[in-house]
């Protein structure tokens, strides 16, 4: 999750104002409205400059102007603020008296929460435009509701239902029999079978969805595949990134909990169960059968084995090797996965074996054979 001013801020490359050949654009806006959205308190700048003043965008602190937005959540950059020339700034109470005298501030608990709403006013989601595209083929007995945009490409199974306000971008394929809720998001190239998704899902492009879990026997004469019966269930307002994959359950549902969010690149194996607002990083992977309680957090290139419980608001450290429970609200790091003082002791004490000991006595010239 990006915070506070990052590099390419630093460097000037972010746009001040995002593209309008990519985003739609609202506004102008009041600080007082900006900051009912936001849920913070509007301060209005100190030389009485901004008692009218209308905002019409975002930026980064070192190139926003006067009619624009910016905030301040990390005190790495905190030296940024003193010379900004946005005309308001979202940032914490800790910072509102460094606030210039020209600009305007909305203070909040949450700075980051109140840019998020914020620049969702400024640019939100873009709604479907109703239709279906004459490329697209769509088979029988389905149920689109005439407010879904179906993208050029598109194939559409037998018996596909899909809620109102959805999107279904181009090339991409639902199979026979799934159900989508509204105003759900389906990127290019997504494959979505064997699959339920309830409302505000988004698949960003090439997730799949659905296919064969990693099942097989061995027989006499090799692998012979198990059949996968079980379906993927997405609940409310789950994310799943670019080229991700969720394998359908085998004898029971493979589900992603409400509110949760997947990285790019992640695998989900099947009967696998995320409780709600879980959040799994970028080339991670969770083999079948594994439970993940509420609010838990995994991060990048970590490895969960099969068949294991993952507590509620436990956090799994970068590239960790989970092989055994974990219990909720534990923080574990490493291969095989540890509490992280344990992990950091280990590494210090390894550091202190391996140095070299320093030369002692003994005559010169002499050679140990």
């Amino acid at each position: 999750m990006a915070r506070g001013q990052g590099p390419a801020a630093q460097t000037g490359r972010m746009s001040t104002v995002a593209d309008t050949r990519f985003f739609t654009r609202q506004g102008p806006f009041s600080g007082k409205k900006l900051a009912e959205v936001a849920g913070g308190e509007f301060i209005p700048a100190g030389d009485g400059s901004a008692d009218s003043r209308e905002y019409v965008g975002i930026g980064p602190l070192q190139s926003a102007g006067l009619a624009e937005v910016s905030f301040l959540d990390n005190r790495r950059y905190a030296s940024l603020l003193d010379e900004t020339k946005a005309g308001l700034v979202i940032l914490a109470p800790a910072f509102a008296k460094r606030v210039p005298a020209h600009c305007a501030a909305i203070v909040s608990s949450t700075p980051y929460l109140a840019w998020s709403r914020i620049a969702r006013v400024f640019h939100p989601a873009r709604v479907a435009r109703a239709g279906v595209h004459a490329t697209a083929i769509v088979g029988l007995n389905s149920e689109i509701d005439s407010s879904c945009e179906v993208g050029p490409f598109v194939v559409i199974g037998d018996g596909v239902k899909i809620g109102k306000g959805t999107i279904v971008s181009s090339h991409t394929v639902i199979g026979d029999g799934v159900s989508i809720g509204e105003d759900c998001r389906l990127g290019s190239q997504v494959v979505v079978s064997h699959a339920t998704l309830a409302d505000r899902v988004t698949l960003f492009p090439g997730a799949k969805i659905g296919q064969d879990g990693f099942g097989f026997a061995v027989g006499p004469e090799g692998f012979e595949s198990v059949p996968q019966l079980g379906r993927v269930i997405l609940e409310h307002d789950v994310e799943i990134g670019a080229n991700s994959t969720i394998d359908r359950g085998s004898v029971q549902d493979t589900v992603i909990g409400a509110g949760s969010r997947l990285d790019n690149l992640v695998q989900i194996g099947h009967n696998t169960r995320l409780g709600k607002c879980c959040i799994v990083v970028s080339q991670a992977g969770i083999s079948g059968s594994t439970e993940l309680g509420d609010y838990v957090t995994v991060a990048a290139q970590a490895g969960l084995i099969g068949h294991i419980k993952i507590g509620t608001k436990a956090r799994i450290g970068a590239q960790c090797g989970v092989m055994s429970d974990v219990e909720a609200g534990a923080d574990v790091i490493g291969s095989p996965a540890m509490p992280f003082r344990e992990f950091f002791r280990n590494v210090a004490t390894l550091r202190r074996l391996s140095r070299k000991p320093e030369s002692g006595g003994g005559d010169a010239g002499t050679e140990e054979k």
